[in-house]
């Protein structure tokens, strides 16, 4: 079996469904000892069970991404445990309220920002004194939209948090590569997860301009959307050392579907 990660430890936010669940499974597989990350202890508890084979290379911290002190808390509970970090995936976010920017009130647009770009930028500097010990890789999750996709009507809040969390990681990727710590940033498209529950569109129709796809607007897979395990994949090679010269990027997947729907 494949050990890339004998030896390493990641911690993931967002760890209890969809991508962050997958990663932590698939990078667990593959020998790392994984931090989990999220908001619901019953579903991290459910991801550690599908880990737990010999030994104990998980554990469950119930943490808000945006509560800064409980992010730093959060780190140190992994280095205590472990003595050291390696790999952090900065997953965890939410959609938030899609709508017009009439109806969007400044709460719903705070909101999103609060978790999404403040949670993120709270993951990797927590982290950053640890990874600084040895190098790592930092790996960031975005999306199509605010990057290269803006045709989602109703999205300003999700994808100006999108497009931040792109300009942080190159940023960052420069000021930290003198430490060896790398820093990448992953842009998915339509993929089956649980991202749509904590979705509330308002009138998003209103802001919409009028274009269809019949024939499905992800090409590569005829309309399907990609699944969390695709996804997984992308981060364990973006978080080992076979992209060890990747800094600084962002990758889209996503079945060409920015490129149509752009």
């Amino acid at each position: 079996m494949n050990k890339t990660f004998n030896g390493k430890v990641a911690l993931i936010t967002g760890a209890g469904s969809g991508i962050g669940q997958a990663a932590a499974q698939l990078l667990a597989e593959q020998g790392a000892k994984v931090a989990l990350l999220g908001r619901t202890r019953s579903e991290l508890e459910e991801t550690a069970a599908a880990i737990q084979k010999n030994g104990d290379n998980t554990l469950i911290v119930e943490v808000d991404i945006s509560d800064y002190e409980a992010m730093e808390t959060a780190v140190t509970q992994t280095v205590d445990k472990w003595g050291r970090l390696d790999i952090v995936f900065a997953n965890a976010g939410i959609n938030g309220v899609w709508a017009p920017i009439e109806k969007l009130t400044p709460e719903e647009w705070e909101k999103t920002v609060r978790i999404n770009l403040n949670g993120t930028f709270f993951t990797v500097k927590t982290a950053v004194p640890h990874l600084k010990k040895q190098g790592g890789s930092v790996v960031i999750t975005s999306s199509v939209n605010g990057t290269r996709m803006f045709s989602n009507a109703g999205a300003s809040a999700y994808a100006t948090t999108k497009a931040g969390q792109v300009a942080l990681a190159k940023m960052l990727a420069l000021e930290l590569a003198k430490h060896r710590i790398r820093v990448n940033v992953i842009c998915p498209g339509a993929i089956e997860t649980q991202i749509d529950d904590n979705t509330q569109k308002q009138d998003v129709e209103a802001a919409r301009e009028p274009v269809d796809f019949p024939e499905g607007s992800i090409p590569l897979t005829d309309g399907q959307p990609g699944t969390a395990e695709d996804v997984a994949q992308l981060v364990a090679f973006l978080a080992s050392d076979a992209s060890r010269h990747i800094t600084g990027t962002e990758v889209w997947i996503d079945g060409a579907q920015s490129l149509l729907q752009g």
